[in-house]
């Protein structure tokens, strides 16, 4: 055996004999290799992983909502994520604590991005990663555990409490459907982009439960990685699509994004771009009521969509309002509450601040339900003081 040969043997039993467990994924979580401690530690043979299982399959259900959620959207938005405490489970059913070590490569060398996963046992692990897992499995135990469960997710694609935007008031509110029990598909951010540029996303993932928050997730957390370098709110839609099909996401979404920045009449200037969303409303201090943007497709289906922006100078005293469509499908009986109502009703509040508008609108929803809504009721409120 050569010098080349013996060094090229070394390399690869140090690959399947190292300390640590090796895996090579697709960016969906498909496993493509895997090392021989691996398969030790957890009594699968080679053959049961490399057939098209993806790993977030051999993590138990809390866990998988938790990769899939945070985890992943994480590593799309850093490119590395290190020391996350998961189980896996072991093909004899038993459970294995470990942490996770996770680096996007962009391009491996057959030319396609790939995951390199790097996986400790970790079986003295921190307090605080001992109480996450206890939690989620006492989430489990209990119909009021699983709500709690939901509840933790659906905050975390809803912003306590929206940063102020210069020469701009914001308003915000997020209501459930019936008795908020399972996780739903809205979301909306406003984020600082720089010093002069802002963002503001509001969308509608397709369904609801864990599948539909993964689509969530991935979406909020892409967008405020992309906007940055986005060349205008259309692209920023793109780019979202883009990552709902190389995610195979398996569900659509609807979404609005405004780039928000100073217009050259001083006021805020506002481009807008809808991905299959309903458009925004504008209620202009002359008493002009109208949309705000051009219809666009739904992301996540195919891979070229037509998306277009529109741009509108806001002027002192005007209101924009972006909802979701358990706004304006909300249904008594037979009958809608339609953006025709809700466009008057924008008008009729437009002198108040931001705040009073968001609320008078989403008391009339509820009011309009009988106080339980049948879709989540997301609303953002812009306000040219």
């Amino acid at each position: 055996m050569s010098g080349a040969d013996e060094e090229l043997a070394r390399l690869r039993d140090l690959y399947e004999h190292a300390p640590c467990g090796y895996l090579s994924l697709t960016p969906p979580g498909t496993i493509t290799k895997v090392n021989q401690t691996l398969l030790d530690w957890t009594g699968y043979r080679a053959e049961d992983l490399l057939g098209g299982t993806r790993f977030q399959e051999l993590l138990p259900v809390g866990d998988r909502i938790y990769y899939e959620t945070h985890f992943t959207p994480l590593l799309t938005m850093q490119g590395e994520v290190r020391e996350i405490a998961v189980d896996l489970r072991c093909a004899g059913g038993e459970r294995l604590p470990v942490l996770v070590n996770s680096m996007l490569r962009p391009e491996e060398p057959d030319g396609a991005p790939g995951v390199r996963v790097c996986v400790f046992r970790a079986i003295d692990r921190r307090e605080y990663e001992r109480e996450l897992l206890h939690a989620r499995r006492r989430a489990r135990e209990s119909e009021a555990r699983a709500r709690q469960l939901a509840e933790t997710l659906q905050r975390s694609f809803i912003p306590p409490v929206l940063p102020p935007v210069p020469g701009l008031e914001v308003g915000d509110a997020y209501r459930p459907a019936g008795a908020g029990d399972e996780v739903g598909g809205d979301f909306y951010d406003v984020f600082e982009i720089s010093p002069d540029r802002w963002g503001l996303v509001l969308g509608d993932v397709c369904g609801k439960g864990a599948e539909a928050a993964v689509v969530t997730s991935l979406a909020r957390y892409t967008v405020r990685a992309v906007a940055t370098e986005a060349e205008s709110p259309a692209d920023v839609l793109r780019k979202l699509n883009a990552s709902l099909l190389g995610h195979d996401a398996e569900r659509f979404c609807t979404a609005v994004y405004a780039g928000i920045e100073s217009g050259p009449g001083g006021g805020p200037l506002l481009t807008v771009s809808l991905g299959g969303h309903p458009a925004p409303i504008l209620a202009a201090s002359s008493g002009e009521v109208r949309p705000i943007g051009r219809p666009g497709d739904l992301l996540g289906l195919f891979d070229d969509v037509v998306l277009t922006d529109e741009t509108v100078e806001l002027r002192s005293g005007d209101a924009v309002l972006f909802f979701t469509d358990g706004v304006s499908e909300a249904r008594r009986d037979r009958e809608f509450f339609g953006e025709e109502r809700l466009a008057g009703l924008l008008s009729d509040a437009r002198a108040f601040d931001a705040g009073a508008i968001t609320a008078r609108i989403i008391d009339r929803v509820l009011g309009f339900q009988d106080g339980v809504p049948r879709d989540d009721i997301a609303l953002v409120t812009l306000r040219v003081p």
